[in-house]
């Protein structure tokens, strides 16, 4: 039985070799078709709302809080035309995401197992879903507190209208940072999963896990309590996530030759 695992998993794999200039060329095109997606969301976007209205709608959180018809200003001479295409071009690529993420599978999945694909794509939708969350958390709720607090503390003898250009490079780093905060399940499953880490130390690791959730956002948060709150502590919620959905995950994404082992095992202590 034992010998018979590893026949079975070669056999499973037997012929998909590829010689090295072939997995360029499947690079080449995985990519051209990344860039493709892109373009074609880029395309979309540019019709409609366009280049101003995804302008528009991320000056919402900090319009509320600004002087009556006060508008941002662009005080570099080419950011009226640079800013909006940057947020033109950050949209496409997260219209896209679940298109480039598709690629990446497609570029990967020849060399897996049955039972690694089984959660791999999976994951992928699932990690896609939680960037798109930590994106939509930061427009919908962080932005709007964390501009709420900081005008809070504006004198009366200055007006809040920041530049276009600074405006856009902060939220566009709270998207890059909250969208990668949120993979913390995903990260967790994965150790999990590949037996870094057990499930057991997750738990009694959690206290730690506190602390370094809350100096990692006072790194790559603006300095203010309310995004650092904001990121440490939905870290905290999904390393719980993590740690529950590990439990089911691993479960459900056992090899054959694990399931086997486990059950020769067993059968061995019955007397």
């Amino acid at each position: 039985m034992a010998d018979s695992d590893p026949k079975n998993k070669e056999d499973e794999l037997a012929g998909t070799e590829q010689p090295f200039v072939a997995h360029l060329a499947e690079l080449r095109d995985r990519l051209l078709y990344c860039i493709y997606g892109v373009a074609i969301a880029a395309a979309l976007l540019a019709v409609w709302p366009g280049p101003s209205g995804l302008i528009d709608w991320i000056a919402v959180p900090i319009r509320h809080h600004m002087p009556p018809d006060a508008k941002l200003i662009a005080v570099g001479v080419f950011s009226p035309f640079f800013v909006p295409l940057k947020v033109l071009m950050m949209a496409a690529v997260l219209l896209a995401l679940p298109w480039l993420m598709y690629q990446i599978w497609m570029f990967v999945a020849p060399g897996l197992y049955s039972h690694e694909k089984r959660f791999a794509l999976p994951l992928i939708i699932f990690g896609s879903f939680l960037a798109y969350a930590g994106i939509a958390f930061v427009q919908f709720f962080v932005l709007e507190r964390v501009f709420g607090f900081i005008q809070h503390f504006t004198p009366e003898s200055v007006a809040a209208t920041p530049d276009i250009s600074s405006y856009v490079e902060s939220i566009l780093s709270l998207y890059l940072a909250f969208g990668a905060a949120f993979q913390v399940p995903i990260v967790v499953m994965l150790l999990v999963r590949f037996e870094m880490i057990t499930i057991e130390k997750l738990r009694s690791f959690r206290g730690y896990f506190i602390v370094v959730a809350f100096v990692v956002a006072a790194v790559i948060t603006p300095p203010d309590v309310i995004s650092q709150l904001a990121l440490a502590i939905p870290m905290c919620l999904l390393y719980e996530v993590g740690i529950f959905a590990a439990q089911y995950f691993v479960r459900a994404t056992k090899a054959p030759e694990e399931d086997g082992a486990g059950e020769q095992k067993t059968d061995s202590a019955q007397p």
